[in-house]
């Protein structure tokens, strides 16, 4: 074709198709944003709930648990085209194949993953309280409906890209609920119930998804976020749901399957016994969720292989060190710039220091987040002559003269430490000690040793020269 031979309206539905293309072959929560937004654009006029519908059609979300809560996905509107209709289908069904590929997930901006179909269940029974009255179903959409299965809690896993995400795996053994899939039905339901109060402004399907998952954090990080944000799932969701109410709802969901499926009801003793399951499954589903932090783990950050072998801690251990990282001397924001600045970390404590690897056993960002470094399981390189009875837990940023946000000192002084008496990693009366109480440093900095020292379970000791 010559040049020139194209007008401009034919080359920007070219460039426009192709974007999209390509966009869509990456799992990432602004592609599938875009899909929606190519779904309200063709249906001009309607309202959310009509789109929500029409990603349940595409999906295939239309069983009979979902249409006694929903109604028939059915929208009434013109076909999807097939790129489309498809992309959605593959991108929202979820499930776990038996080489241990998550599907149906995607990978928002602040580093975690979501499974769409729960997400979308929960927004939809929200909206469709605004003209309902009364929001139907919602915990047993998002959550409920598999809080009774074994074993009850899966695995977090690793995307094969964080820039263009295709391909996620678990990493541990999968159940129902994979971290992916309480993260989808966390979302659904603060979302859900956010949508269904009527004296808020009702915003577009891919308006409220962008505000939600897309909104960047200013110079104060958390501390000065909005309520709705991502970054407070849990912190949200654990004001929505104590966790008896989410037991019953698991309990109706049991039963209403069973009526759904034309089976008979269950006997007491059956439900004693679901019912002693499901108080077990609480337990585990509320410390992993509700008392311990959100912890990016070591592949998403892009860690580098341990070198050597790593010497197993012997738990529960006595101590958590508290250090900050000087360099880097500001508090990451994003995921992208906290990912950046432990993979730095990372190559000065091996390159430079020479060690096995990033000394630290966690590391709190300004992002809302903890960032796995060694962990729970193997000792670290934090505190000379000490790492082998406690964990190193270090924020990012230089704390001489400032302190780290107040959600991220909240995350370990809080949430870190409640998480690692309840599991068994440290004793109940652990002591919390300065870098620089046991060896001869300036860390973790003059005025973030002046706030540590307000802490409950804090500790004096004398020093090692």
């Amino acid at each position: 074709m010559a040049k020139g031979c194209w007008g401009p309206a034919t080359a920007l539905v070219v460039v426009l198709l192709s974007t999209y293309a390509e966009a869509t072959s990456s799992r990432h929560m602004d592609d599938f944003i875009a899909a929606v937004k190519r779904v309200e654009a063709g249906a001009p006029g309607s309202g959310p709930l009509a789109v929500l519908r029409r990603l349940r059609e595409a999906a295939g979300l239309n069983d009979a648990f979902v249409r006694h809560f929903l109604g028939n996905a059915d929208s009434g509107g013109a076909e999807l085209d097939a790129s489309l209709s498809g992309y959605l289908s593959t991108a929202v069904r979820h499930r776990v194949t038996e080489d241990a590929k998550e599907e149906g997930v995607v990978l928002t901006p602040d580093g975690t993953t979501v499974a769409l179909a729960p997400l979308l269940l929960g927004i939809e029974a929200g909206f469709l309280a605004r003209s309902a009255g009364r929001v139907r179903g919602l915990y047993q959409l998002t959550l409920a409906n598999d809080l009774d299965s074994s074993p009850l809690l899966g695995p977090d896993g690793c995307w094969d890209s964080v820039t263009s995400p295709q391909v996620f795996t678990l990493l541990g053994s999968p159940s129902a609920l994979t971290a992916a899939r309480v993260n989808g039905g966390m979302d659904g339901a603060v979302l859900g119930t956010e949508v269904a109060d009527k004296s808020r402004r009702p915003l577009s399907l891919s308006g409220l998804l962008t505000e939600y998952y897309g909104r960047p954090l200013e110079s104060k990080g958390l501390d000065a976020a909005p309520r709705l944000i991502s970054r407070r799932r849990r912190e949200n969701f654990r004001g929505l749901a104590a966790p008896p109410v989410l037991a019953r709802q698991v309990l109706k969901a049991a039963e209403l399957r069973r009526r759904l499926t034309g089976r008979s009801k269950m006997t007491p003793n059956e439900r004693k016994q679901l019912a002693a399951l499901v108080k077990e499954g609480m337990k585990e589903f509320v410390h992993q969720y509700i008392d311990c932090p959100p912890i990016i783990p070591r592949c998403m950050w892009g860690a580098e292989p341990y070198r050597g072998t790593p010497t197993m801690l012997s738990l529960p251990l006595t101590f958590m060190y508290i250090h900050h990282t000087y360099t880097p001397g500001e508090p990451c924001l994003t995921f992208q710039q906290c990912a950046a600045d432990m993979r730095s970390m990372q190559r000065f404590h091996q390159d430079d220091r020479g060690w096995d690897d990033i000394g630290y056993s966690f590391v709190a960002g300004g992002d809302g987040y903890l960032y796995e470094g060694r962990g729970w399981l193997w000792q670290g390189a934090h505190t000379k002559g000490h790492n082998s009875v406690g964990y190193g837990v270090s924020f990012i940023g230089d704390y001489t003269t400032a302190l780290p946000s107040q959600h991220s000192m909240g995350l370990v002084r809080d949430q870190l430490a409640s998480c690692a008496v309840g599991g068994g990693r440290l004793i109940a009366d652990f002591v919390v000690q300065g870098h620089r109480q046991v060896v001869n440093t300036s860390c973790p900095g003059d005025a973030l040793y002046k706030e540590i020292k307000g802490w409950e379970h804090f500790g004096e000791v004398k020093k090692e020269k």
